[in-house]
């Protein structure tokens, strides 16, 4: 063993096996990926005020809401990596500490590039945070029923951040102003630092002095933020622009660029120098279906409540606070479907539970159909209750499937790529369901997206049952 990876392995103390549901690591490493999730959507509801306090014009507004996004999908890859080759519980606090600076910069910002900026690095620290949090919680509860019904509440608080953003922001922006939005971050974040710290000791793994794949690494970070970047620009620009196709032409150089770099990595790698995203777990059994579940898993739903958004502002003329109150139904849900989905996952496995959730979001999103502008809200309850449900018990789902379907040492960067999958889906379902209402009225525009997304939990039923299939007939040879 050489003298850096006998340090690394004394320094990083072996994390004993919890047999049991035990909260305090739980609570730690929940509040990173909570902290993440409600800043992708608690500014939207603040969009018009925080334009008019900062001189912000609707392009830089557009980066401010998704540039976040887009370099946290750009980053993911290299957080995961990152913490697979230095140290999941290190660059997790780091991701918490880079996330709560990023924080109070857009709390103090006064001009559109100090906030753009910040966001920014909002969306790096959250890279870092997110993979490691879940590979932390992989190896804490190693037993396979408690690991289900930790990734169930682990998912089901990052849910309920992200449908409850537009009301917290509504009721920060309302009581307060919308530099609240962002300090509440900062206590946050702190509590999981402290808590991560007492509770979260580091696992033993492979981690020390090993290559970090830099060619790697910079395409993928360029192809990911260029696609996110085309699908953030399609909705507004159109999918034809020059800014658009050239932001598509470079995404597909720079990825397949990057997949010939990591299969011969792959080919010739040694354990000092492993790709930073190893091909082989693509043939690995349900990890791709379980990677396309999660893209067409966040184009239904987050595209939908994009446009449900707009929808009960526009339309309907609700206010920020009202439209985050109007969507309370969808976010409650999360409360009782991810822990649920974790005990369902825990006696069944995660492709049941997957199957029977997503074929209830598809057809939950048949109730939007009933939406117009004078349809009573009591009418669009059993969508928002039935989406509210099936999202939130298919992640724990597809998050344990996804991580049981990679060998251990890479749970980092499984991680990496079954949240990558759903950042592209979101920014995809947003972008696409922008340019559906584009030159057309929003109702019928909201019409057609629902019925695409009914389409997309469909396809992602009909993959997770095939998968279930694929597991059963396995286990009988």
């Amino acid at each position: 063993m050489s003298t850096t990876t006998g340090t690394a392995a004394a320094n990083e103390a072996p994390l004993p096996a919890i047999e049991r549901l035990s909260w305090p690591p739980l609570i730690a490493l929940s509040l990173g990926y909570f902290l993440v999730m409600l800043d992708v959507t608690v500014v939207t509801v603040a969009v018009p005020v925080i334009r008019d306090s900062v001189g912000a014009g609707a392009s830089t507004m557009a980066w401010v809401v998704d540039g976040y996004s887009a370099v946290f999908g750009g980053l993911l890859l290299m957080g995961g990596g990152f913490g697979d080759r230095l140290g999941h519980r290190k660059v997790f606090l780091t991701g918490l500490g880079l996330f709560a600076l990023a924080s109070v910069g857009c709390a103090v910002a006064t001009s559109p590039g100090t906030l753009i900026a910040s966001r920014l690095a909002q969306g790096a620290g959250g890279a870092l945070l997110v993979p490691t949090s879940l590979a932390l919680l992989t190896a804490a509860y190693p037993a396979r029923e408690v690991r289900a019904k930790a990734l169930g509440v682990w998912a089901g608080i990052s849910g309920i951040a992200f449908a409850a953003g537009p009301l917290v922001g509504g009721l920060l922006v309302a009581g307060l102003n919308w530099r609240a939005a962002f300090w509440i971050n900062v206590p946050v974040a702190l509590l999981a630092v402290w808590l991560t710290r007492r509770n979260v000791p580091a696992p033993t793994g492979r981690t020390g002095a090993r290559g970090l794949d830099p060619v790697g690494q910079v395409l993928g970070i360029v192809g990911v933020l260029a696609l996110a970047g085309m699908l953030n620009e399609a909705g507004t620009q159109g999918w034809i622009s020059p800014v658009v196709l050239g932001a598509g032409a470079l995404a597909a150089v720079a990825l397949v660029s990057f997949v010939v770099a990591e299969r011969r990595m792959e080919a010739h790698a040694d354990a000092a120098r492993p790709p930073l995203l190893p091909l082989s777990l693509f043939r690995s059994p349900g990890f791709s279906s379980t990677a396309a579940v999660g893209v067409l898993l966040n184009l239904g739903y987050y595209g939908m409540l994009y446009l449900s958004t707009l929808y009960l502002q526009n339309e309907r003329g609700y206010d920020a606070l009202g439209a985050g109150l109007a969507l309370l139904p969808t976010v409650c849900m999360a409360v009782v479907a991810a822990p649920l989905s974790g005990r369902l996952t825990a006696r069944y496995g995660p492709y049941l539970p997957m199957t029977g959730a997503l074929l209830l979001g598809a057809l939950g999103f048949f109730g939007w159909l009933l939406a117009g502008p004078d349809a009573p809200y009591w009418m669009l309850l059993p969508a928002l209750i039935a989406t509210g449900l099936a999202t939130p018990s298919t992640v724990p789902a597809a998050t344990a499937a996804i991580v049981q379907a990679a060998p251990a040492e890479n749970a980092g960067v499984a991680s990496a790529v079954f949240n990558v999958a759903r950042q592209i889906g979101n920014s995809l379902g947003v972008a696409l369901f922008a340019s559906l209402i584009a030159g057309r009225d929003l109702v019928s525009g909201l019409h057609i997206s629902a019925l695409i997304a009914s389409a997309a939990f469909f396809a992602a039923m009909l993959l997770a049952l095939s998968s279930w299939r694929n597991a059963k007939a396995r286990a009988a040879v």
